[in-house]
């Protein structure tokens, strides 16, 4: 009887050990790729955070925050020789310095933060320009040019502000709304000596004027104290919001254009509505 049932008892056996044999190879495969996923995934990680790095450091070079953020790296760098040569008071000192250093940058960074985080959320779609049509922008790229030129050789001062993805309903409440169609007739009305509304910057949403005689935010660097109250008004509310911002002098008649905190004075018109058009475009 055994020997009857050896042959099959062996061909089971075998079985057994071939399955066993495959399984093991197919697990040592599935941790050869796992291991393969975590480099992979190691790579991604890194490769994130350098360019979360890179970015970060781009939106604050130039600006007030950069000198600061030198200021904490030199913290960093004393925090890990201290640690390295085993200083302990003056490792006790900077443990408490970090925490009061943590809790100053939201207070300390709060502009930048604000303006940073406005800039992750926005969406074309949310433009007012975004549901224009290339014709009704050119019309009123064509508009606002037209007054400018006017503006420009009588002198006139003026402050437009043109709204793009970031909201400035704050600013509209400051002034008068109107919410009327853009028209180059209607901005010189507006900007002309004794008008009731010349006073502070208009602002449009896509072919409307929403509002006139608008207060904005001075920009308060040193820099800036050598323009008058409404370029500084045109780089404040640049840099709060990505505004394209349009500032006609009323002492030289010279038209500038001021966009993410960079003004540039004496603009050529042709270039402007090329630009203005590149700026507002879907």
């Amino acid at each position: 009887m055994n020997s009857f049932f050896t042959p099959i008892l062996s061909l089971f056996s075998t079985s057994s050990q071939e399955a066993a044999s495959f399984s093991l190879e197919g697990f040592r495969a599935y941790l050869s790729n796992f291991s393969l996923l975590e480099q992979f995934l190691s790579l991604v990680d890194i490769a994130i955070v350098a360019l979360i790095l890179y970015y970060a450091f781009l939106f604050i070079r130039g600006t007030k925050a950069s000198k600061i953020v030198y200021g904490i790296l030199f913290l960093i760098l004393v925090v890990f020789l201290g640690r390295l040569l085993n200083l302990r008071t003056l490792n006790w000192v900077l443990g408490h310095l970090a925490t009061m250093v943590v809790v100053a940058i939201p207070v300390v960074f709060q502009p930048e933060l604000r303006r940073g985080l406005e800039r992750l959320g926005r969406s074309k779609f949310l433009s007012k320009t975004y549901f224009l049509s290339d014709r009704k922008l050119a019309r009123i790229v064509q508009e606002v040019v037209k007054a400018l030129k006017i503006l420009k050789t009588n002198k006139v001062g003026a402050l437009i502000v043109i709204e793009r993805q970031t909201g400035l309903g704050e600013y509209l409440e400051s002034g008068t709304k109107l919410n009327a169609d853009l028209t180059s007739e209607l901005i010189l009305n507006i900007f002309f000596p004794n008008s009731p509304l010349h006073d502070g910057a208009i602002i449009i949403q896509g072919d409307k004027i929403a509002a006139a005689s608008c207060v904005l935010p001075l920009d308060e660097s040193k820099t800036t104290y050598t323009y008058g109250t409404r370029h500084r008004a045109a780089l404040g509310i640049s840099e709060n919001a990505d505004a394209v911002v349009l500032v006609v002098s009323e002492e030289r008649g010279v038209v500038s254009i001021v966009v993410n905190g960079q003004i540039k004075e004496n603009v050529d018109f042709a270039d402007l509505e090329a630009r203005l058009i590149k700026l507002l475009a879907k």
